[in-house]
This record gives structure tokens, sequence and C-alpha cells, in this order.
């Protein structure tokens, strides 16, 4: 089929793999199990969070927004992905990818930001207990918040204006799943270099401050971990803040791959299998992590899954 000719003008092609057609029945089966745990995981966080007041705290307060990104973040692309492999089609409309790509970049750098306070969080929690509960107020936690996902959205319309006023001369062919900036870029006919610097600037921005400070956050908790005496205090703070790091690796390191470095250098295959890494498998991931390696997680879930379930008061 020629995509290109069958396509008009207002509309973008989406290759994916399509030159290796074996590979889509893979896939297909990878983000439909993928999504649905994705679904099932994060959903299930969400009401243990609410339903379970023994977890109305801000750390379950910041996982539950987590959780919500997370729910957002791979909604934004998967459905859509899933109905253009059922199908076979490639085709995406104009604005359609224009919110796709919005709304990724968005969800996407407010995670970063609220990963950090996330981050900070445990360390008032380990460092500054005593404090804890004054620093961590309601209306600290709220403003934090709304600052990162005001921040995510404000950072993604300037990246996406940018990328979006790039001429592309007719192009339509993007060699990706979905539409993000580093595919987006490589259909401009102009020089993309200072466009690519801008772009870098606000990805420092995004993602190295956060993940800085995450690291900073972490090196204090270790200092103050490794002076309490209790082993068994040290194993439950260790496994807190052990599964933070875990979701802080995995998002991070991929996108700090795909999107501190120039698109023209990033592999085309390694390049989309990172994509979906990150914006599909982790969020997949993250219910795993917390609720698996969360002692006060497992024993919520005990409580408040049977009284959804059996309607047992």
């Amino acid at each position: 089929m020629n995509w290109a000719n069958e396509s008009s003008a207002r509309e973008f092609i989406l290759l994916g793999f399509s030159d290796r057609p074996w590979l889509q029945m893979p896939l297909f089966v990878l983000l439909l199990i993928s999504y649905t745990f994705t679904i099932f995981g994060n959903v299930s966080i969400m009401m243990v969070c609410i339903l379970d007041p023994k977890l109305h705290t801000p750390m379950y307060f910041f996982l539950t927004n987590l959780s919500i990104l997370d729910l957002c973040y791979t909604t934004s692309t998967v459905p859509h992905m899933l109905t253009n492999i059922c199908l076979n089609k490639k085709t995406i409309s104009y604005g359609g990818c224009v919110a796709q790509l919005i709304i990724f970049l968005a969800l996407g750098a407010t995670e970063c930001l609220l990963l950090a306070v996330m981050s900070f969080d445990r360390y008032v929690a380990v460092c500054k207990p005593l404090h804890y509960v004054v620093i961590m107020n309601h209306w600290f936690c709220v403003r934090v918040v709304a600052f990162s996902w005001f921040t995510g959205f404000g950072n993604s319309v300037l990246q996406s204006s940018l990328t979006l006023n790039m001429p592309r001369c007719g192009r339509q062919e993007v060699d990706h799943f979905f539409c993000e900036v580093p595919a987006l870029l490589k259909l401009s006919c102009a020089d993309t270099k200072p466009i690519e610097s801008e772009l870098f600037f606000f990805s420092v921005l995004i993602l190295l401050i956060p993940v800085t400070l995450i690291l900073i956050s972490y090196g204090f908790i270790a200092q103050a971990v490794l002076r309490i005496r209790s082993a068994e205090g040290r194993r439950k703070a260790f496994g807190t803040c052990g599964s933070h790091m875990v979701v802080v690796s995995l998002f991070f390191g991929t996108g700090i791959y795909m999107y501190l470095q120039p698109p023209s250098s990033t592999s085309k295959d390694w390049g989309k299998m990172v994509s979906l890494f990150y914006g599909i498998i982790t969020p997949m991931l993250n219910p795993l992590i917390y609720s698996l390696r969360n002692k006060d997680m497992k024993e919520a879930f005990k409580r408040v899954m049977p009284k959804i379930f059996f309607c047992k008061k």
C-alpha cells in the first residue's frame, strides 16, 4: 500500500516497524498486555490510596498523582497505536498529532518534576523526621504538585511550538509509533541545529536538574540511613526509598538518552525501542515496584481490596 499517495496533506504517516511486518503482531500483544496492566495497576493504587485512611499522607498523595500521570501518559499514545495495528492503518491527523505531542510531552515533563518532589518528601521523612509534618503540610504538597503540572504543560507548549513550526516541505512520514519531538524534527527540510539547541536547553531544565536534585536528596538519605542503629530501621528506609530510585533510574535513564542528544545521532530502531520503554513499560512497572516493595501498600491492598470486590464492611 502506498500510504503517501492515500494520505492528505493534513495527515502524518506513522511508519513504526512497517518495514518489519512480522513484528506487528508481537508488538500488538506487548502493547495490549502492558496497557491492561498499566490501567489495572495504576487504578488499583489510586483507589487504595484514596480509600485507605492510613495512606492519607504526603507520600501517597504524590504516589496517587504519579498513578494518574502514568495512566494518562500511556493513554495518550497506546490506544491509537493499537488501533493502527489492528486496522493496518498508519495515519494520524495533524490535529491528533499535535494533541498527542503536547499531552505526551506535558505529562512526561510533569512526571520528571513530580519524581523530584517525591525524593524531597523522602529526604524530609528520613533526615528531618521531627519537622516532617510542618514542612510537608497539606498546602505545600498541593502547591508543589500544581507547580509540577503547570510547569510540565508550559514546557510542552514551548517545545511543541518550536517543533511544529519547522518547515517540512510536504514530508509526512514519521519514522516512529507516535508523534514525538525527535521523530518530527527529522521531517524538517531546514537546518534544525538552532531549534535543537533551544530544545536541548529545555530538556536540561526538565531532565538534568530534577535528576540532580534527586541524586543529592538520596545522597543525604543514604548518609542518614547508615547512621540508623536498628537493622530493621535501615531495611525499612532503604526499602521505601529503593522503590523510588528504581523508578527514577528507569524513567530518567531512557528519557535522557532520547532527549539529550541530537535526533540525527539517535539510532532509528533503538530510539523507537527506548520510546516504547519509557512511554509504555515504565508506567506499567511503577505500580508493581511501589506495591511489591512497599509494606504499607501491601497491607493497604489486603484491607481495601476485599471491601471493593466482595462488598465487605
